[in-house]
């Protein structure tokens, strides 16, 4: 599924420079360890983690994009390194639970 394509039914906020990505599945945690050792590439993260090392976890694996959930407010410094590496960040005010029941409807 083209991440456009979620962002609009689901309706996400972009924090940074957005391209075009395709999704083919959901990751939810908020261990950086579980994400790079158990996230796949073209994954969709789910986290309330908001700090830089979500940048590095999110390229070292080839997140498409990481979701921070619960309305948490993202650090200029986070969104900032995620732009100069090519990382989406995107937000939403749902929980964890309550964006992976949406995304499962749409069928992700």
């Amino acid at each position: 599924m083209k991440l456009q394509e979620i962002i609009e039914k689901v309706k996400l906020e972009a924090l940074t420079n957005m391209e075009e990505r395709d999704v083919d599945g959901t990751f939810i945690s908020d261990m950086l360890s579980d994400v790079m050792s158990s996230a796949k590439p073209g994954n969709l993260w789910l986290t309330t983690q908001t700090h830089t090392n979500i940048v590095s976890a999110a390229n070292l694996v080839d997140i498409a994009a990481v979701v921070v959930t619960m309305g948490k407010e993202v650090p200029t410094n986070t969104v900032n390194l995620a732009n100069r590496y090519h990382v989406i960040i995107l937000t939403t005010p749902l929980s964890n639970f309550e964006l992976a029941k949406k995304l499962l409807e749409i069928g992700l």
